[in-house]
């Protein structure tokens, strides 16, 4: 049970073998017995989960179900549903029920899925560990004294304990992709505007994106084939044909050109990390990949300007929690300014705080042409950097993170060193692109490494065929942590 795919669940529950309201259960339980440790969930509802069950199970009498029918996902705690807390792992929002669903939540909901529950975050988004969250920080179920990436790392923890057979999480700089290498699961971002950010908690809204993680890239495609489609409520969501992840699973490699990019295999990666990469390139070979070498000369530039980037949209993203009409507010305060400032004081954490601060100082007079602007020119820099690459080959790979997983508190006070964990992820989302991380072995300490598949724009189906087609050869992606 704890590594049936997507597929094999689907199958049960339409036979007839296994009722939704049985599987719910059984995670719910495991939920209950083993969350204390690991601190993935923030919120769980079991009686609002069965109650989504059994209506899953009627239409699986009626015959009206799909692939996700009765299949209960975890569902990130940035993303609104109605009736349910939606904290987005801040205190801010600690008293939050949200009014409404997001678009990812009623796509969920339409194709029969059941929450079974709001994953930890960090605050707002805004971290690589999992450190930052109002709730406490989340464990690495591979070692407890390891961090499991951010910012969805409650969602990747959940999926990768097996507390949940999926989960969605969100990527701004890399928060599917990191947490998903460090805890040895799959998650992917798709290309920026294919599934609308209406009802997610917005922390940067030109490079956040919705996203699946689960235990393999063939259990990413279905989830892909719910979360993707147009929403007129969101102006970046784009307008296109609906397409099937799952077509390209079983394509062979034969022929397939994968990139390896010199900057990604430098100064900086971990010795343990580079050789479970060049392992996985030499499968995909074997496999009939064809490598070749690619440039990506400015991948040292993608920190600097996303830290200018995405403090700045942060920056006015936040302005609307003052106390007033939702979240937080100080028991205490004089008029109405004080008000505002206690309670932004008292609601947002330390690291919300600095990157609020680093954004109101580049958009400030005297500041916005020097950092801002140039910024915005190097993103167009770094993302034809890409453009060129892809005119040699048909994916771009490489590790996921620099190392694995850190131990709890080891970065917490070099904000600095907490940045360059996502320095050959954030790349992908100054330019929009998808990429997707699966894992490829075991660093010298036991905790696992991913590799990270970049594609082109709206290249999600080769991203997952070549993925699945490396997991149909080894069985990185099936081994459990300790105990689990």
């Amino acid at each position: 049970m704890l590594n049936a795919s997507l597929r094999e669940l689907s199958r049960l529950l339409a036979e007839k073998k296994l009722s939704s309201e049985e599987l719910t259960r059984y995670f719910l339980d495991r939920i209950e017995r083993r969350n204390g440790e690991l601190n993935a969930f923030i919120t769980v509802d079991p009686e609002r989960s069965l109650t989504q069950a059994r209506r899953a199970d009627a239409r699986l009498r009626e015959g009206r179900a799909g692939p996700l029918t009765g299949i209960p996902v975890a569902q990130k705690d940035i993303f609104c549903a109605q009736g349910w807390l939606t904290t987005c792992g801040s205190r801010m929002l600690s008293n939050f029920t949200a009014p409404y669903d997001a678009h990812v939540i009623e796509r969920f909901d339409r194709a029969g899925a059941v929450i079974l529950g709001k994953t930890n975050m960090d605050e707002f988004a805004m971290g690589s560990s999992n450190e930052t969250s109002y709730a406490g920080p989340v464990r690495n179920p591979w070692d407890r004294r390891a961090v499991p990436g951010g910012s969805s790392g409650g969602s990747a923890a959940a999926v990768a304990a097996r507390l949940a057979p999926a989960a969605t999480g969100t990527d701004t700089g890399g928060s599917i992709r990191q947490p998903a290498a460090l805890t040895g699961i799959c998650g992917i971002k798709p290309t920026y505007g294919l599934v609308s950010r209406y009802g997610m908690i917005a922390f940067a809204s030109s490079l956040d994106q919705g996203g699946p993680m689960a235990k393999s890239a063939e259990d990413l495609a279905p989830l892909l084939n719910v979360m993707v489609g147009f929403d007129p409520r969101d102006s970046t969501s784009l307008e296109r044909p609906a397409e099937d992840y799952t077509r390209l699973l079983d394509q062979p490699l034969a022929g397939l050109r994968v990139g390896l990019p010199r900057e990604y295999f430098a100064e900086g990666l971990a010795e343990d990390v580079a050789r479970a990469v060049e392992a996985a390139v030499a499968e995909l070979r074997r496999l009939g990949a064809e490598p070749v070498e690619v440039r990506l000369p400015n991948t040292r530039l993608s920190i600097p300007v996303y830290y200018v980037l995405a403090p700045a949209e942060a920056s006015s993203n936040l302005a609307r929690y003052d106390g007033v009409r939702y979240g937080y507010r100080t028991p205490e305060y004089r008029d109405l300014v004080d008000m505002y400032e206690k309670s932004r004081a008292e609601g947002f954490g330390a690291e919300v705080k600095r990157r609020i601060l680093i954004g109101t100082y580049v958009l400030s007079h005297g500041y916005y042409d020097a950092y801002y602007l140039q910024a915005q020119k190097l993103r167009r820099i770094i993302a034809r950097d890409f453009a060129d690459a892809f005119q040699s080959c048909d994916l771009i790979v490489g590790p996921t993170a620099p190392a694995t997983a850190f131990n709890l508190g080891e970065k917490s006070g070099d904000p600095v060193a907490m940045y360059l964990s996502d320095i050959y992820t954030i790349a992908v989302n100054l330019a929009g692109l998808p990429g997707l991380s699966i894992p490829v072995g075991f660093g010298a300490d036991g905790r696992p490494v991913g590799l990270q598949i970049i594609g082109n724009y709206f290249s999600e189906a080769r991203m997952l065929g070549a993925a699945h087609r490396y997991q149909q050869a080894t069985d990185w992606h099936l081994r459990l942590p300790p105990g689990v």
